[in-house]
């Protein structure tokens, strides 16, 4: 049978809530078990003197990026059924500052504000409140917002599309950039 297993009718919307629900629970188990609910330990991130982040993140993208790719070389995926949400360039780059503030502020990102809040971190709570407060406000705000919300549409692009190179090649300058960001994260790490 070839994935992806919901799009294939493998599984319905409840298998597909319930496995969404364990693997939550499983992702933010992890994440506390590494410490990553620690706001200090995501502040030293900023302070280039711990990039456990920056490794676990990068590493999770890696290692599913690879997955995709050799799951599709042996035809166990079509990979033209994985979604892949549309781009917005400035309404996404846009998010992208407002989440970096919020993230140097809180010392926490929403996976780890979570992480953090069920393990009755004070602050897990604090960011996990300032994110439903934002949530409401853009919803109450969108009507001034909504042009920039939908601007720069670019539908859904991928990188191998963006570069205009075989999907192969996108995986090994990715996994390139990461070997050489995991170097260069011990030596700002050794450093600090």
């Amino acid at each position: 049978m070839n994935a992806p297993l919901y799009e294939v009718g493998a599984f319905g919307d409840t298998a597909s809530l319930g496995f969404a629900l364990v693997l939550g629970i499983a992702f933010g188990w992890f994440l506390e078990r590494g410490g990553m609910g620690n706001a200090n330990k995501l502040a030293g991130q900023f302070y280039l003197t711990d990039l456990a982040v920056f490794k676990v993140m990068f590493s999770a993208i890696v290692t599913t990026l690879l997955g995709v790719f050799w799951l599709s070389e042996l035809g166990w995926l079509d990979l033209p059924l994985v979604f892949v949400p549309p781009t917005f360039a400035i309404p996404q780059l846009l998010g992208g500052v407002v989440f970096g503030l919020g993230f140097v502020m809180g010392g926490l990102c929403p996976g780890t504000s979570c992480v953090s809040a069920s393990t009755g971190k004070t602050d897990g709570l604090m960011v996990m409140a300032g994110m439903l407060f934002g949530v409401f406000a853009f919803n109450e705000m969108f009507p001034l917002v909504e042009r920039i919300y939908r601007s720069t549409p670019m539908g859904s692009i991928t990188l191998p599309e963006l570069l205009d190179i075989p999907f192969g090649v996108a995986v090994f300058v990715v996994v390139a950039v990461a070997l050489a960001g995991f170097r260069a994260a011990e030596w700002f790490e050794a450093r600090a």
